[in-house]
């Protein structure tokens, strides 16, 4: 699904270069559940941001079902993130002034999916994520992990085949983390694809094939068995 050929990015901090992607090579599987983990700088989160299209290498090539992304404009890249790629952020990003309900609906209103449409989907989502009875709740009316739940069905209410999180956990309790954790894997069960970063390394142990960086590179590919 996902290749990754000699990506390399440089930003430059405070006048000086920073290797934040050091030739990187990586293939990812549809259906795949992984983990990225590593020291604060190691690159991780620019990993995750070349995947979901919201940066550019300065060289490499990228491909997504065998089409080269590194290739296209940003109105390509952007409406390939909107077909295929989902985001969960640790910080939420939710609306304020929206309902819970709302902030899950707005990708498919911002696509033009027709309302009658958009309700019944919406509503399951609100259903099966334990919503319901919050569905009209601003997000400052919500828990920490009932946020993270509206943004995880904003972020898969397109069915995307991908789905990006970026320390999805990392704001919630224990419990709180457990839940979301558990409601991604469901999702990857499903037959989404799920590539996490983390710094908590009992939740990177979880998935079936964990990476790890460190200064732009991979240091390591480590699989195991579902289960």
């Amino acid at each position: 699904m996902i290749r990754l050929e000699q990506l390399n990015k440089v930003y430059q901090l405070g006048g000086e270069p920073v290797q934040a992607l050091d030739h990187v090579d990586l293939s990812i599987d549809a259906g795949e559940y992984l983990s990225v983990m590593g020291p604060s700088g190691s690159g991780k989160s620019t990993l995750l941001n070349m995947l979901g299209l919201l940066d550019t290498p300065d060289s490499g090539r990228y491909w997504l079902d065998e089409r080269e992304m590194t290739a296209l404009s940003e109105e390509g890249r952007a409406a390939e993130r909107n077909r295929h790629i989902g985001f969960v952020f640790q910080a939420y990003h939710l609306i304020d002034r929206l309902s819970a309900r709302e902030n899950i609906e707005l990708p498919l209103v911002l696509n033009g999916t027709a309302p009658a449409e958009r309700k019944p989907a919406v509503g399951a989502l609100l259903e099966r994520l334990g919503l319901s009875h919050h569905a009209d709740h601003l997000p400052h009316q919500l828990s920490g992990g009932q946020r993270q739940r509206v943004a995880i069905a904003r972020a898969v209410i397109r069915k995307p085949r991908l789905l990006l999180a970026d320390e999805p956990t990392g704001n919630l309790d224990s419990h709180s983390g457990r839940d979301v954790i558990e409601l991604l894997e469901e999702l990857n069960a499903e037959g989404i694809t799920l590539v996490m970063v983390t710094h908590d390394a009992s939740m990177g142990a979880r998935a079936h094939r964990r990476l790890w960086m460190q200064d732009g590179c991979l240091l390591k590919d480590e699989r195991h068995a579902p289960g």
